[in-house]
């Protein structure tokens, strides 16, 4: 049985930046230190950032006046006003904000004063994309889309200009389809595909092996966007698609009489459960060989 590893697979720039900056907050021993929501997703990275001391902020929740300590932003963004209430609160802020999110942020905010209406392609519940709500400036009309029908549902009762984006982690082939639909519309679009180069490149990776093995395992936490989208890219070119969150999720019977294994994993996935998840399958291997 071969294995297939992605290249791509694992802990994306923006997530790498904000690990960093929050291990950066902990040697400087500043305490206490949070995370404005989960830093990643991934619960067994922020599980072991509680064992060193770094809390989670719960985002549902009301910041209380008169804290401290540290606050940082994670990858995702957040809002203006989250940013700000965080900071009226007492909270000292780090902004751990990845730069590609960071330009969506700036292009919403400027092309929203200039009166075009704000579309995102996204999921409108996900942090990032709230974050990105968040700096279209007071009074300005946006939607979010996230498939064909919505798209296709879209119109708009004044003719105005249309400022296109997506969540960085959106599904490129997607994007591109929700694009065309609403150009054919007629409507006079500026659109800039944001979504993240990494993100891009590890779908066509994923799909591209895929369609080559008999097997394919997505790794990623459960709550990933990123990785959920790896593996329904997967799942449409392979239907032996699994999606685990670690080695103690794997069934090894799936790898029974196969010749080859594929394995990708999301932007919030640590190297250490990819290789583990690597050495599962070759173990496996070996001992159906020594069978």
């Amino acid at each position: 049985m071969n294995v297939i590893l992605a290249k791509s697979a694992g802990f994306c720039f923006g997530v790498k930046r904000a690990l960093e900056t929050v291990d950066a907050q902990v040697e400087k021993g500043k305490k206490p230190i949070y995370t404005y929501g989960p830093i990643i997703h991934n619960e067994i990275v922020v599980s072991d950032l509680e064992e060193k001391g770094v809390h989670v902020l719960p985002e549902d929740e009301p910041l209380v006046t008169g804290s401290f300590g540290t606050v940082v932003i994670r990858s995702h963004g957040v809002s203006r006003n989250v940013k700000q209430s965080i900071e009226d609160s007492g909270y000292a802020l780090v902004d751990a904000t990845c730069p590609f999110v960071l330009k969506i942020h700036k292009v919403v905010e400027e092309y929203g004063k200039e009166g075009y209406f704000i579309l995102i392609t996204g999921d409108e519940s996900h942090p990032e994309v709230q974050g990105i709500i968040g700096w279209i400036p007071e009074g300005t009309s946006y939607a979010v889309i996230s498939s064909e029908e919505e798209a296709k549902n879209f119109s708009l009762e004044e003719k105005k200009k249309i400022c296109m984006v997506s969540q960085t982690t959106f599904q490129y082939n997607k994007f591109e389809e929700l694009v065309e639909i609403i150009t054919q519309k007629g409507y006079d679009v500026f659109c800039l595909n944001t979504i993240c180069s990494a993100t891009e490149e590890r779908q066509k990776e994923a799909a591209s092996i895929a369609g080559k093995v008999d097997v394919m395992i997505v790794i990623g936490g459960k709550h990933s966007s990123n990785s959920q989208k790896l593996y329904e890219i997967c799942k449409k070119r392979n239907p032996q698609t699994y999606f685990i969150q670690s080695r103690h999720d794997l069934d090894l019977s799936v790898l029974q009489s196969i010749n080859t294994v594929g394995i990708t994993a999301g932007a919030s996935t640590p190297q250490k459960i990819i290789q583990e998840v690597q050495e599962t399958c070759q173990n496996r291997n070996r001992a159906l060989r020594r069978c």
